[in-house]
């Protein structure tokens, strides 16, 4: 039993250390950029946004794949709710102009909550079928927060505004007007994302066990540990980079 499951979870474990550490770099660089006032123009491009969405977009792929094979969704979905919502209460006290308001571990949380009664109703649903539509669905009400559905930045269906009302609505993804966020990840588009991930284990999770790659050790042991991370990693790099600043 040991044997299958290790070559699973260092696969899976190595992709997770590698956006952590993706991660922790991004965010690092935010802070100086935005909090301490370095000026690269780099990072206001496309280039780092894209990067930045690669990074979620993992996670979230990630989350939705290991769905697949939670034992306790109930417990591991409570817990990185309620870190998020640790998160968002941090924010809010110490450092008001960076709060964090349903930010990733909120969505991820949610999501996990939301396939406990989903799951049953999922599973009827081919899994190649069930990917491609989610896919889809993600693309399509990918520019929620903007206002319309379509596919690429095309408009092709426009969504009224009484939609985008308060902080409820904006959970969904239909922001209003004075909400602000540095971290905003709203259940639509993003669910569909993490729907991707579960039908994609459906499809290849019985594969892994027969991998033979037991993945990089470092990345392994950051993979394992990526919520604690998540959870210290900004007031780290908050402290070193004010360190670097009184120092400069």
């Amino acid at each position: 039993m040991e044997q299958t499951k290790r070559p699973r979870t260092a696969l899976l474990d190595t992709i997770r250390g590698l956006t952590v550490i993706n991660m922790v770099l991004y965010h690092a660089i935010w802070d100086l950029v935005y909090i301490f006032g370095v000026d690269w123009e780099w990072y206001h491009g496309n280039g780092a946004y894209i990067w930045q969405q690669c990074i979620c977009c993992t996670f979230i792929l990630l989350s939705g794949f290991c769905a697949g094979m939670s034992k306790n969704p109930l417990k591991r979905g409570l817990i990185v709710f309620g870190l998020g919502a640790v998160v968002s209460i941090v924010t809010a006290i110490f450092m008001p102009s960076e709060i964090v308001v349903f930010g990733v571990l909120t969505l991820i949380g949610s999501c996990m909550l939301l396939m406990i009664p989903l799951k049953p109703l999922l599973e009827k649903i081919p899994a190649i079928l069930g990917g491609i539509l989610s896919l889809v669905l993600f693309l399509f009400t990918r520019r929620i927060s903007w206002g319309y559905l379509g596919f690429f930045g095309k408009e092709l269906i426009r969504l009224p505004d009484w939609l985008y009302a308060n902080y409820f609505t904006t959970y969904f993804g239909f922001d209003f007007p004075a909400f602000y966020s540095t971290d905003y990840f709203p259940l639509f588009p993003w669910l569909f994302l993490f729907l991707t991930g579960y039908f994609l284990f459906r499809l290849i999770g019985k594969y892994l066990p027969k991998a033979t790659w037991k993945g990089i050790p470092p990345l392994n042991f950051i993979g394992r540990h990526a919520l604690e991370i998540y959870a210290v990693h900004q007031p780290v790099i908050y402290g070193l980079c004010l360190l670097w600043d009184m120092l400069r």
